[in-house]
Formats: structure tokens, C-alpha cells, sequence
């Protein structure tokens, strides 16, 4: 099966299980909108056929705004469409893995005397030219014994479809029970093995066909209680007076130890075994743990002669790295701990490595473009200062001086501004375009939503009405964006082709192909996090072939150390940490269910005070499946029974764009008390009469988004209010939202949702640009360094990889999506 047909047929899955779905969206995460955007980009990425793509976005974006009744005939349709899809095209077999920008690159060479400066290893070049092996690990996962259609069915249903996929199925866990404990000495919870000498049985039976089979060990020291359910013939396995090492997890039951299931072995009275080290893989319905580790075992008999192992030997030798052959035999079947963290050691380096590799690359190839280097009026950006209502804070300032000196250069600038919402990037990012326009250079800022694009635009336009360019002129500030249309939106393209405007701010309409810049120097994109590396790329397409412009980015997630050298390691980061003077801290406090009614009241006393207050759910409609909360219902609840005197909006996302546009104009204008909202209010627009937020069933979000959520209110000079409704009482979300409700710094949040949830929960991993990490966890800093050293060492002697054919098709696939080797 080709990497196109692979597309197809998880697209096919997909439509499949928003048929069974019954039409609600509940197959794409994140929306149809989301989904296409990126589903598209790993479409072209697996060389799916331009034309094919095309029709298959445009029918799901048809989809999206479709009626109930119209949807069910609109997926048969496009499952009919992928049933005899074209075939792939050869043109887009070469096209570069990096984005559209990397399509300009020019060849570049090592400096004579270069290569090996500062070399902490020697490495050895591969052969491009070596005869390849039969491409075994693309075999089918069939040719393995004991996978019929039906098995093969249910690993497909895992992405897995051949014999590599099977291999590159890493466990998630391992049980470890090579441990061997007196019981007396063994704690609740603790997975590990005992050696003990088995004393009798107890069989009952309970309801119709259920029955239980006990049994009681003893080492001398103490006892513990083993259980089957079901299984009475277990009883024929086991002898009383026989010595057994038991391995499981430790329970207790009405205060005796005990063991659910145990995987046991006979063993002779004096001898000690040390227990298994069991792997623990993801499963689907109808496979087993045991199941799988078996036919793992038959993928690698088969497979692994025919792997290579792609970094080269002094690499290996100098991070004291084991053969990669070695570290799959050890991390399906490990023969002891030593062996299995070495496993790991080397999966976890080969993760960090190839996405610092790809990382690298990306900032090595903006580096060879050139810029226009522009000069800084000190009078003019004084000017700037004088006009602004407020002072910089001594952050905003730094960060200001920054991209003024990057902009100053002939190399492309590449920076991340972070900071929370409300810090005053918008302020810096202005400054910037006022530079570029005095340099006869226009700007573009692209924004996630409509309504984000207009708030930016009325922004951009106040602070900049009263600052003059030479000749007495003010900057030229337009809008442009999908809803723009007729005469304002040819007005706009041509003052935009003419350069007439100076500065553009718009959603991704701005990137379309109708849409051409005179001078395009500068691009400014917000929410960064809302937006691919394609779309970043493709909007710096939009300048000059000569000179490429400088490129800011504004995020007001802020983003851990860790995520600022992966997703965002081509980009130079500034950070906004300090808020401007006047903002009050808003109050945060988690309450029960049974305080609703209370705080309901509360919201009553802030609207008649002339305050507006949110309320967030976690879903669209009542799930049949979770016990939470869901915004459709509740808006109604809300406005007949609860207030029914006060006027209740409603927002979620199944809305459409213009819908959503005029429930947050309302609100925005003061027209609605109480908005009723999905996290789709997450990047919204400012409200600064809005005091208060209820969150209901807030272990649903993340630690970031609840961050987002609450940096919706506290943005006027009133005090304001963060309520967090939950039931949970303990584990990962207990302490979640007791981390939001202790502190207001979003850094310190962010690394704590970080190592609570890890990277594809935190960003979003195809949203991020990140790819998959097979055994990586991104708060291993440690390894994340040497890697990004080992990596940036290669690229000095071998910037394009020509002399490691193994290491660039790895690099590649890794950035495609496909984390293995195969």
C-alpha cells in the first residue's frame, strides 16, 4: 500500500465513523475546519493527487456548513469518490518535506576548512549506492503467523497494516516484576514479584456462570490472597505445597494482600528467579496485551535483519548509544531494567535527534535567504511612544529593541514573541510595521478568526492614527479577509498590488493566490499556535523572490523551554513577562457541583452591577457516552429557567463563521449578559466589561486552555472572577486545576501542562507542527540537548545530509508523520 492510499484509507475510517456518529463532527477533532487543514497537509506530504486533495477539502468544507439532513448523502458521496481515487502523481514524489519556502533554497556548500570545527565525533558517511535488502518491514502484517484478515482488521483499526507498523508498535508501559519482595514488605500498588509457597484454595460461585477461585500463599513472612474470576481451571495448575513466584499488582481487600490475575511459574523451594519485565501496549477492541507482544516477537524475527540502523557508528559510540536492533529486541522483550533503559536511552535520543535535525534545517535554510535590512528613525519610533496612552513595560521594551536589531539585518528575522494574553505584544508587533513602513516596506498580519482580524485591525489603527511617515503621511491600515467582498475587497487587493497600503491584516485569505503585494517586507502572525508550518511558510511566499520578509510570530500560550527548542526551535524567542500596570490578578477557586446555584446567584449580582460574565462547557450537545456538561443544552436551562430576564448568547463551533462573528459582536457590544460558549471562545476578542467566567467540568481542559480561558475576563478595571466547577478529588486533573487556582503566571502553568499531559495534549500534535514522538517526553530536557548538539554538530560537516542517505530519508518520514525506519 502506497503512503497516498494510506491517506485515503484513515480518511476513509473517518467518514466512516462520523457516519456511525450520526453526522455530529465527532470524527474530526478540533472541527472540520481543523481537520481539513490538517489532514491536507500529511495528503501532500504522502504524494495524494493534487486534484483528488482539492475536491476532498472542498467537499468537507460544503460538509461543515451542511444541514443534518443533507450530511449522511454528502459522506456517501465522498466515499464513493475515495473508492477509485486517481492515481498519485509523480511531480509531487520530489517536493521538499520542509514547506514551500524551502522550495527557494539555494544549494549550499561547507566552507573549505569548516567541516569538522568543533566536531565532538568523526561521523562516518553512508552509502547512497548499497544494494537495498527485500523490502521485508513492507510486507504485510498477514505473512506473519497467526494474523488472519480479521486480526489484521482489528492492528489496522491502529494505524498498523504492516510488518514495520508491528514493529514500530512501542509499548507505552512496562510492568515491572523482576523485583522480589518479602510480602510483608510490599506496598499497595506496587508491581513486582513474590516467591511464596502455596497453602489451599477457595472456590465459590456468585451469579448465574460467575464463580471465583482463591487461593492463599505464604513466604513467612506474610500472606497474600490470589484471584481468578472464571477460570476453575486454574485450580489444575496449582498444587498445594509447591513453591511459585507470583508477579502482579498488590491489592488489598477487607485487609489482606492480594493478587487479581497473577502470572505465576512453579519454581524449586530454594530458588530466587527474578520476575518478568511484561510490555503494556495500546489496544483496540478484540486485541490483547499478550496478543500482541506475540506476534510482535514473529514481526521482529522476520523484520529486523532487513533493518538498518540509520545514525552512523561514531554517533552511536560517542552518546554510548546500543544498535537500534538491539533497542526494539529489548524494548518488546526486555531480559532485564539495565537493558530496557538503554532501549529507551537510544529510542528517545533517535526521537529528539530527528526532530532537532528537522528543526535545524528549517532555521539553516531561512539563514541563506536575504532581507531588506531596515534602518530605525529613533525620532519616528520616539514619536510612536509619545502617542501611545500608556508606557512600555520594561518587557515590552526589550522585546521592542530586539526586533528592531533583527530588522536591521539582510537575514530574514524568524522571532516568537510569547507572553499572556493582555502582556501588550500587539503594541511591539505595530511598532514593527511603523519601521517597515518607513522603509517603504508593507506588513501583513494574518489572524486565526474574523473577528481576532477585525479586533487587530481597529487596534493597529488607534495606535498608529497619530504617528506621521515622512511627507506628513499616516500609515495605510486595511482589512482583508474572506467576508470582504465586492467593491471593498477590490478596493483593498488593489491598494494592497499598488502598495498604497501599508499594512494588511486579514485571516488566511491573506495567503491566497490572488492576492499580490508591491513591497510585502514584514509578516506578523497571531495565535501561532492556531496555524501550521505551511500556512507560516506560505505567507512569506508572498514577498519578493530577491528578499524574503521578516517574520514575527505572537503567542499568548506561553510556551515551555522545551516546546521553544522543538516546535519553535527556528525562531529567536522574546518573552512578555511582565503585565501591564492597572491589571488586577483575577480570582480563581474551584468549587463543587453543589455550589452551582450560589454561584449563579453571583452572576445575577455582576450583571446588575452592568457587568457580562462567561460560561464554558467542555461539549456542543449531552454526550451519551461522557457525564459532562454540553452548551446547547444548558443555554437553554439557562435562559427559560434560570435567567430567564437576562440576555443569554450561545457560541460553540458548529456555528457558522458569520453566526459565531455576530454572537461575539453582540456580547462584545454589550447586548448580551451572559455568554453560553465551547472552548471556541478560547482566542476571542477583548470584552473588557466582562468580570467573570464559570467553568463546568474544568478537568476536561487543559492547564494552557483554562489559562486562555481566564484571560477572557480581568482585562477592564473592574475585579474579576474565575469559577472552576469539577468533581474530581484526586490524580493528574486534582492537580491541574489546583496549579490554576494557586497562580496566575502562565509560564509556570505551562510547564506544569506540559509535564502533566505531555506535547500532543498540550499544542496538539499535528496542530503544533510536531511530530510524533514514539518514546520521547518533552520535560527530558537532558536528552533534548544532546540531541539538538549531536544534530547541529552533523549539519556543520554535512548541511545537506548528502553523505547520510539513511539519516535524510529518516528525517523525512519523521517530519511526514511516520516516526520509524522502515
Amino acid at each position: 500500500m502506497t503512503m497516498a492510499e494510506k491517506a485515503l484509507t484513515r480518511l476513509r475510517n473517518l467518514l466512516n465513523l462520523e457516519i456511525q456518529t450520526r453526522w455530529r463532527e465527532r470524527a474530526f477533532a478540533g472541527g472540520v475546519a481543523a481537520f481539513c487543514e490538517r489532514w491536507a497537509a500529511d495528503a501532500r506530504a504522502d504524494s495524494v493527487q493534487p486534484g483528488l486533495l482539492q475536491e476532498i477539502v472542498e467537499r468537507l468544507t460544503r460538509y461543515a456548513d451542511a444541514e443534518s439532513d443533507e450530511r449522511e448523502r454528502m459522506l456517501n458521496a465522498l466515499l464513493g469518490l475515495l473508492d477509485e481515487p486517481p492515481p498519485p502523481d509523480p511531480a509531487l514524489e520530489n517536493v521538499d518535506r520542509f514547506g514551500p519556502a524551502a522550495a527557494r533554497q539555494p544549494k549550499t556548500t561547507v566552507a573549505e576548512g569548516q567541516g569538522d570545527a568543533g566536531s565532538v565525533y568523526q561521523a562516518s558517511p553512508q552509502s547512497g549506492d548499497a544494494p537495498k535488502p527485500p523490502d521485508v518491514l513492507g510486507r504485510p502484517i498477514t505473512d506473519l503467523k497467526g494474523i488472519g484478515v480479521k486480526r489484521a482488521e482489528q492492528y489496522s483499526r491502529l494505524g498498523i497494516e504492516t510488518v514495520g507498523d508491528l514493529i514500530w508498535h512501542l509499548p507505552h508501559r512496562h510492568d515491572d516484576y523482576s523485583r522480589v519482595r518479602p510480602i510483608a514488605d510490599v506496598e499497595v500498588g506496587e508491581s513486582l514479584s513474590i516467591v511464596a509457597n502455596l497453602r489451599g484454595f477457595d472456590e465459590r460461585k456468585f451469579a448465574y456462570k460467575k464463580e471465583i477461585l482463591q487461593a492463599l500463599f505464604s513466604d513467612g513472612s506474610g500472606t497474600v490472597r490470589t484471584t481468578w474470576w472464571n477460570q476453575s481451571w486454574m485450580r489444575k495448575r496449582l498444587t498445594i505445597g509447591k513453591t511459585y513466584r507470583l508477579s502482579g499488582v498488590v491489592g488489598l481487600y477487607m485487609g489482606h494482600k492480594t493478587l487479581e490475575n497473577p502470572i505465576f511459574e512453579e519454581i524449586g523451594p530454594s530458588v530466587v528467579k527474578d520476575g518478568p519485565i511484561l510490555p503494556v501496549y495500546g489496544l483496540t477492541s478484540g486485541l490483547r496485551s499478550s496478543d500482541v507482544s506475540r506476534q510482535v516477537q514473529e514481526a521482529l524475527k522476520l523484520g529486523l535483519p532487513s533493518l538498518h540502523d540509520p545514525l552512523p557508528e561514531t554517533l552511536r559510540r560517542h552518546y554510548d548509544l546500543i544498535p537500534l536492533t538491539d533497542a526494539l529486541r529489548q524494548i518488546h522483550s526486555p531480559e532485564t531494567s539495565e537493558r530496557l533503559d538503554n532501549a529507551r536511552k537510544r529510542i528517545i535520543f533517535d526521537d529528539f535527534f530527528y526532530l532537532q535535525l528537522g528543526v535545524q534545517r528549517r532555521r539553516q535554510e531561512i539563514q541563506h535567504f536575504n532581507a531588506a535590512a531596515m534602518t530605525v528613525d529613533d525620532n519616528l519610533l520616539a514619536n510612536y511612544l509619545t502617542v501611545l496612552p500608556f508606557a512600555l513595560t520594561g518587557a515590552q521594551q526589550r522585546t521592542l529593541d530586539e526586533v528592531r536589531q533583527d530588522m536591521g539585518r539582510q537575514v530574514p528575522m524568524s522571532r516568537l514573541i510569547q507572553g499572556d494574553v493582555g502582556s501588550g505584544k500587539t503594541v511591539v508587533a505595530a511598532g514593527a510595521m511603523l519601521i517597515a513602513a518607513a522603509n517603504g516596506y508593507q506588513s501583513a498580519l494574518l489572524a486565526p478568526t474574523q473577528i481576532l482580524a477585525e479586533q487587530h485591525f481597529r487596534g493597529l489603527r488607534n495606535l498608529l492614527e497619530g504617528v506621521e511617515l515622512a511627507g506628513g503621511n499616516r500609515p495605510a491600515v486595511t482589512l482583508l479577509t474572506g467576508r470582504i467582498t465586492g467593491q471593498k475587497r477590490e478596493a483593498a487587493l488593489a491598494g494592497i498590488a499598488d502598495g498604497s497600503v501599508q499594512i494588511v491584516v486579514g485571516t488566511t485569505a491573506l495567503i491566497q493566490e490572488n492576492v499580490a503585494f508591491a513591497n510585502l517586507g514584514f509578516v506578523v502572525i497571531d495565535e501561532q499556535h492556531r496555524f501550521g508550518v505551511g500556512q507560516r511558510a506560505a505567507v512569506r511566499d508572498k514577498g519578493r523572490e530577491t528578499a524574503v520578509p521578516h517574520l514575527l510570530v505572537m503567542s499568548a500560550t506561553p510556551i515551555p523551554r522545551s516546546l521553544a527548542l522543538t516546535v519553535y526551535g527556528d525562531l529567536d524567542v522574546s518573552v512578555i513577562d511582565e503585565m501591564p500596570p492597572g491589571r488586577t490578578p483575577i480570582k480563581t477557586k474551584r468549587f463543587p457541583p453543589t455550589d452551582r446555584e450560589r454561584l449563579y446567584g453571583f452572576v445575577r449580582r455582576q450583571v446588575h452591577q452592568g457587568r457580562q460574565a462567561y460560561i464554558i462547557y467542555p461539549l456542543v450537545e449531552e454526550s451519551e457516552v461522557l457525564d459532562v456538561g454540553a452548551a446547547v443544552d444548558a443555554h437553554a436551562r439557562l435562559s427559560e429557567e434560570i435567567f430567564p430576564d437576562l440576555r443569554v448568547g450561545l457560541l460553540h463551533g458548529r456555528l457558522k463563521g458569520a453566526e459565531k462573528d455576530e454572537v461575539m459582536r453582540s456580547f462584545a457590544g454589550g447586548d448580551l449578559d451572559i455568554l453560553v460558549s465551547t472552548s471556541v471562545v478560547e482566542v476571542g476578542v477583548d470584552v473588557p466589561n466582562a468580570t467573570l467566567m464559570l467553568i463546568e467540568d474544568a478537568e476536561r481542559f487543559g492547564l494552557a486552555q483554562l489559562h486562555q480561558f481566564r484571560g477572557r475576563v480581568g482585562r477592564g478595571e473592574h475585579e474579576s472572577y474565575c469559577a472552576l466547577f469539577s468533581r474530581v478529588k484526586g490524580g493528574a486533573q486534582h492537580e491541574r486545576l489546583n496549579a490554576l487556582a494557586e497562580t496566575t503566571d502562565g509560564f509556570i502553568l505551562a510547564e506544569k501542562d506540559l509535564e502533566l499531559r505531555g506535547p500532543g495534549d498540550f499544542l496538539g500534535t499535528r496542530q503544533s507542527g510536531l511530530p510524533d514522538l514514539k518514546m520521547a517526553n518533552l520535560s527530558d530536557t537532558a536528552t533534548l540537548h544532546l540531541a539538538q548538539e549531536a544534530a547541529q554538530d552533523l549539519l556543520r560537516q554535512d548541511p545537506d545530509l548528502d553523505n547520510y542517505p539513511l539519516v535524510q530519508e529518516k528525517v523525512e518520514r519523521f517530519w511526514r508523520g511516520h516516526g520509524d525506519v522502515s
